[in-house]
C-alpha cells in the first residue's frame, strides 16, 4: 500500500480475479510449483514478427471470434457434463479417466481464465500466471479462521505471523492479514513476487484479491473518503464492504481502533451512497428496527437455520451437528458448510439495502408456511453471500455480531462521520477543519457532537429518524429535526444504588430532595394525543420501550377520565396491582399474571393503579429541562382518582428521623424501598480544606441537576431498597449454563451459571454459580425450561424435527465469557435477582475484569437466588460497572484489604 502522501487525489479499484477455492485439486497445486521452479526463458527485448503461421486472436475479425468463442463454449460445456456424469455414475466411472477430465477441464479453464483478464485489463499474461500460481500455492495452506490460534510452525517467524501496526498515537492493534494465515512457503512465494500490503487494509469486495484497497484502518482525522470511488455495483454499497470492516473490527479490542474503523466506513457511505447508511447502521447494531416498532423481530430458531445451511452446502444432518460441536457459532459452521460449494452461475454480489430488506421479509414472514418461507430466504442469502459474508450473515441470523458495535459505539462514531463529512448536495457545513485544529480542540469539537447525538437518541431511539436528522441538518441541527415526539418513547432516566441511608444522606447534603415509594410494578410510560383518531390516542410504552397498550385496556379508558383540558402529554409512573375493594398494593407476581397481548377489557381480572411520578411533556411543550419541582407543579393539573390513578407517595424532608420512618413505612406497604430525588438545581457553594494550606476554601460544589435525563443514571436519583438496608447486594443476572446436580438433586439444575453483560461488547461475562433460594417447585420448572431432551444434544437428534430448544452441550458461544465449562449451555432469555453476602474478586470469573484490577474479575459470595425479573429483558440485566460500582461502596470505609476469592469455587 503507498503512503498516504503517494495517494493519487482519485483511485478506482479494478475488478480483480475470482478469489480461489479454499483447496485446488492437485494438478493445479503441481502447476504452479513447475511454473515457479521450472527454468523459464529470458524474454526476447522485442515481439517477433507474427510469420509463424499460427492463429493469433488479435487477426481475426468479429465474424470469426463469436464463432470460434461459441465453438469452445460448446466444447468446454460438453467437458463439463462428461466430468459430471463420469464422477456421478457408478456403471461408467473410472478414476484414472475422471482424473484425467478433471486435469483437462481445469487446465482449460485456467487457460481461458487468464486470457480474458490478460485481454480486460491489459495486463501481461505472464503476470496474470504468476497471480494464478501463488493463488494456487495460498490455496494449499490451511485456513484458520479470525482469533483462533494455531501452533507456530519451527522454521516459521513469529514476527510474520501477525503485523503490528501503529495507528497515529493513540492505536495499536494487531489484525491478522487475511481469514488464512500464511505458511512459510506462501510467505516465501509471496515475498519473491509480491510487494507487501498492510494487513489491515480493507479490500472493497471481500470475494476479490482486489490490489486497490480502502485503509479504514487510519486515525479518522487522516482518512479522506473522497480519495477513493469504490467499484459498487450500480454505485450501491455492499455488503462485502461490511463484512470486511466487522473483520476488521473483530480482529481488535481496541476501542478507539473500532471507533475509527466505524467513522471511515460510514464516511464513504455519507459520500458515495448515502441510501445505503440506514440499512448499514441497522446491520451493523445486529438490529432491525426501534423495540417500539411491534413485529419486526427475525425469529429463527437453530432448525431452520441448520435446514438452510444443509439445503445450501449439501452435508448431512450429521456433518452440521459436527460441525456445531466443533465451532459452536453458527456463523463459523456456515462458512465452513460452504467454503466447498461451488455454483455454475455466479450470484449477483448482496448489497446492504438488500440484505436488510430480506432480513426485513423474514421478520414480517407469517401466516401457515411461515418457516419454509422463512428457510428459503435465509437460504438466499446464504447462496449469495461469498467467503466471510457468509460468516456474518449467519451471526446476524441469531443476533450476535460479535463486533462490539453496540449503542454507546455507534452513536459515537455516527457524530464523528457527520462531524467530519456530509453527503452530496447537504446545504450544512461539516466541519472538515478538525483535522486541522490541535488534538485537544478536536476533542471538545467530537465530544460536544457526541453528547448532541446522544441526547437526541435518547429522546428518539431510532435509527431511521437518526441518521435522516443527520443527513438533512447535521450535528448543530439535529435536535430541531429530531425533537421530542408523542408516540415515539423515550429512554427512562435511571436511578443510583445507593447503599442504606446513610450512604444517600451523604450524597446529598445539603441539597433539598424528596423521598418516594419505590413500588413493586411495572414503570410505564403514556403518551396521549387528543388530535390523534380516538382509537389511536394513547400509547403505553414499558421501560424497554416496548408496546403494551393492549395490555392494559383499563389504563386507556382512564387516561381520558384523568387528563382534564390538557390536550397531549408524556408522562411516567409504575402500574401496580392493588385489590379491587381495597386498594391494598398487590405483589409483583399478581400483576404478571395478567394477560399480556389483546386483552378486553371485560376479561381483566387484576386491577391496576397507576402511580404517577413523572411528566416530560405538557401541551406540546418538552419538560426535561424544567426541575423536578416544577415537574411537580404540572402533575398535580390532572385529575387524582384514588386507587386508580394517584400520585407516587412522597415527603420533602431532611430530617433523618422523619426520612427513616417513611422508609419503613414503605417497606411495611409492601414496595421495593425509596426513590431520593433531587428537587432544584443550586449552585451549592461548600467549604473544602486545601492540602498545601490547611485552610478552609470555598468550592462548588458537583453539580446534580434536578432535570429529567434520559438514558443516564445519575445521583439525582437514588434508589434505597430493603436488599441494600440489610447489607445485602442485589443485582439482576442472566442464568446461561448449569450443571447436573447430585445426591438429592441429581434430577435437576444445580447450580446455575449467571452472568453480567458487558454493554461496550455485547458479550456475557460470568460472575457465579448459584445453589441456593431455590424451591422443588422452581426445580422442576427450570426441567421444563431448559429440557435436555430438546437440546439437540443427543446423536440421533434430528435438526428438522427437535424442539426449539433453550439449552445445548458443549462449547459455549463467542459471546460468552466464562472459564468455567458448564455441562448444559442455556440459551440467555430471561434475568434473575440475585443477593450476595460480599462481592469479591476472583481470579476465575471475568465480570468486569479491568475495572477493579487488570488480572481479576468480580464474583458474588454465597449468592442467593430471589426471584424472576418478568419487568426485565436481558439487555437491562446488570452489568460488570453495576458490580464494580457496588464493590468500590462495599471498600469503602473498610480499613481491611479486599477479600480475595479462591481459585476452587
Amino acid at each position: 500500500m503507498p503512503s498516504k502522501s503517494t495517494l493519487p487525489a482519485k483511485r478506482k479499484a479494478p475488478p480483480g480475479p475470482s478469489t480461489p477455492s479454499s483447496k485446488k485439486a492437485a494438478g493445479s497445486q503441481q502447476r504452479a510449483l513447475d511454473f515457479f521452479f521450472k527454468p523459464k526463458a529470458a524474454p526476447s527485448p522485442v515481439d517477433p514478427p507474427k510469420s509463424d503461421g499460427l492463429f493469433h486472436a488479435e487477426d481475426e475479425t468479429p465474424e470469426e471470434r463469436k464463432l470460434r468463442e461459441q465453438m469452445e463454449a460448446d466444447e468446454a460445456f460438453a467437458r463439463s457434463l462428461s466430468l459430471q456424469y463420469a464422477a456421478g455414475n457408478p456403471e461408467t466411472e473410472d478414476p484414472d479417466r475422471i482424473e484425467r477430465l478433471k486435469q483437462e477441464f481445469d487446465d482449460e479453464m485456467l487457460a481461458r481464465k487468464l486470457a480474458a483478464q490478460a485481454q480486460e485489463d491489459g495486463r501481461p499474461k505472464a503476470e496474470l500466471e504468476e497471480e494464478e500460481a501463488v493463488k494456487a500455492m495460498e490455496d494449499a495452506a490451511p485456513a484458520v479462521r479470525p482469533g483462533q490460534s494455531r501452533l507456530i510452525l519451527e522454521d516459521e517467524d513469529e514476527d510474520e505471523e501477525e503485523e503490528e501496526m501503529i495507528i497515529g498515537q493513540e492505536h495499536q492493534a494487531k489484525v491478522a492479514t487475511s481469514t488464512s494465515l500464511p505458511t512459510p512457503a506462501k510467505q516465501e512465494v509471496k515475498a519473491a513476487l509480491l510487494p507487501p500490503r498492510p494487513s489491515s487494509a480493507m479490500t472493497l469486495d471481500s470475494s476479490t484479491n482486489n490490489s486497490s484497497e480502502i485503509p479504514l484502518h487510519l486515525p479518522a482525522t487522516e482518512f479522506d473518503p473522497h480519495s477513493y470511488i469504490p467499484d459498487w455495483p450500480n454505485g450501491k454499497g455492499t455488503y462485502a464492504f461490511l463484512t470486511q470492516a466487522f473483520v476488521l473490527i473483530n480482529e481488535t479490542r481496541s476501542r478507539l481502533l473500532i471507533v475509527d474503523l466505524l467513522v471511515n466506513m460510514l464516511r464513504m457511505l455519507i459520500v458515495h451512497d448515502v441510501e445505503s447508511l440506514v440499512p448499514a447502521v441497522w446491520l451493523c447494531t445486529n438490529s432491525l428496527a426501534p423495540p417500539y416498532v411491534p413485529g419486526v423481530e427475525l425469529n429463527i430458531g437453530p432448525a431452520i437455520i441448520g435446514k438452510a445451511i444443509r439445503n445450501v452446502s449439501g452435508i448431512s444432518p450429521a456433518a452440521l451437528k459436527a460441525l456445531n460441536n466443533k465451532h459452536g457459532d453458527v456463523g463459523d459452521v456456515a462458512f465452513e458448510a460452504k467454503a466447498q460449494v461451488r455454483t455454475l452461475v455466479k450470484p449477483a454480489p448482496l448489497t446492504a439495502k438488500g440484505t436488510y430488506s430480506i432480513l426485513r421479509q423474514i421478520a414480517a414472514s407469517s401466516g401457515k408456511n411461515t418457516q419454509e418461507l422463512k428457510t428459503k430466504l435465509v437460504e438466499k442469502l446464504l447462496i449469495s453471500a461469498k467467503d466471510e459474508e457468509v460468516r456474518y450473515i449467519g451471526r446476524t441470523l441469531v443476533s450476535h455480531l460479535r463486533i462490539g458495535a453496540v449503542k454507546t459505539t455507534m452513536l459515537i462514531a455516527l457524530s464523528r462521520a457527520f462531524t467530519l463529512n456530509k453527503p452530496p448536495g447537504a446545504t450544512w457545513v461539516a466541519r472538515d477543519e478538525v483535522r486541522k485544529i490541535s488534538k485537544e480542540e478536536r476533542g471538545e469539537i467530537f465530544k460536544r457532537a457526541e453528547e448532541a447525538v446522544k441526547q437526541v437518541f435518547a429522546q428518539r431511539p431510532s435509527y431511521d429518524d437518526l441518521v435522516a436528522g443527520l443527513i438533512q441538518r447535521g450535528v448543530e441541527g439535529l435536535s430541531e429535526r429530531c425533537p421530542l415526539t408523542i408516540g415515539i418513547p423515550l429512554k427512562p432516566m435511571l436511578g443510583l444504588i445507593t447503599r442504606d441511608l446513610g450512604d444517600m444522606f451523604t450524597k446529598l447534603s445539603n441539597r433539598e430532595f424528596t423521598c418516594e415509594y419505590k413500588y413493586d410494578g411495572q414503570r410505564a410510560q403514556i403518551h396521549y394525543d387528543a388530535s390523534a383518531p380516538h382509537s389511536e390516542r394513547v400509547s403505553i410504552f414499558s421501560r424497554h420501550l416496548e408496546v403494551m397498550t393492549d395490555k392494559y385496556p383499563d389504563l386507556v379508558e382512564l387516561i381520558e377520565e384523568i387528563k382534564g383540558e390538557h390536550r397531549s402529554f408524556i408522562m411516567e409512573g409504575e402500574v401496580v396491582a392493588v385489590d379491587k375493594e381495597t386498594g391494598t398494593v398487590q405483589p409483583f407476581q399478581t400483576l404478571s399474571n395478567r394477560a399480556k397481548v389483546n386483552v378486553a377489557i371485560g376479561d381483566v381480572k387484576v386491577a391496576v393503579c397507576f402511580y404517577l411520578f413523572d411528566l416530560m411533556l405538557l401541551n406540546g411543550e418538552p419538560l426535561l429541562e424544567k426541575t423536578l419541582r416544577q415537574r411537580r407543579e404540572a402533575m398535580a393539573t390532572f385529575k387524582e382518582i384514588p386507587n386508580r390513578f394517584t400520585p407516587v407517595k412522597s415527603i420533602i424532608s431532611s430530617d433523618q428521623d422523619e426520612v427513616h420512618a417513611f422508609y419503613q413505612s414503605a417497606i411495611a406497604a409492601k414496595a421495593e424501598g425509596i426513590m431520593v430525588k433531587v428537587l432544584d438545581n443550586p449552585e451549592l457553594v461548600v467549604q473544602s480544606e486545601d492540602p498545601s494550606t490547611g485552610l478552609l476554601v470555598k468550592a462548588r460544589a458537583k453539580p446534580l441537576l434536578a432535570t429529567y435525563t434520559p438514558d443516564k443514571r445519575l445521583e439525582s436519583w437514588l434508589k434505597v431498597k430493603k436488599d441494600y438496608e440489610a447489607g445485602a447486594d442485589s443485582l439482576d443476572l442472566i442464568p446461561i449454563g448449569a450443571w447436573h446436580g447430585i445426591g438429592r438433586k441429581k434430577d435437576w439444575w444445580s447450580p446455575i451459571l449467571l452472568a453480567v453483560r458487558n454493554p461496550e461488547t455485547g458479550t456475557l461475562e460470568a460472575v457465579c454459580k448459584c445453589m441456593s433460594g431455590f424451591t422443588d417447585k422452581f426445580y422442576k420448572e427450570l426441567n421444563e425450561k431448559y429440557d435436555r431432551t430438546n437440546s439437540g444434544a443427543e446423536e440421533d437428534a434430528d435438526p428438522d424435527e427437535q424442539k426449539e430448544g433453550k439449552c445445548w452441550k458443549g462449547l459455549g458461544r463467542s459471546w460468552v465469557e466464562s472459564a468455567y465449562t458448564p455441562d448444559y449451555w442455556f440459551e440467555p432469555s430471561e434475568v434473575w435477582e440475585i443477593r450476595g453476602a460480599d462481592i469479591t474478586l476472583s481470579p476465575v470469573y471475568r465480570a468486569g475484569i479491568g475495572l477493579i484490577s487488570e488480572e481479576r474479575g468480580l464474583s458474588i459470595r454465597f449468592p442467593r437466588f430471589m426471584r424472576i425479573r418478568d419487568d426485565k429483558t436481558i439487555d437491562e440485566a446488570s452489568t460488570g460497572e453495576d458490580i464494580a460500582y457496588m464493590y468500590r461502596k462495599q471498600e469503602e470505609g473498610r480499613d481491611k484489604a479486599p477479600v480475595e476469592e479462591d481459585v476452587e469455587d
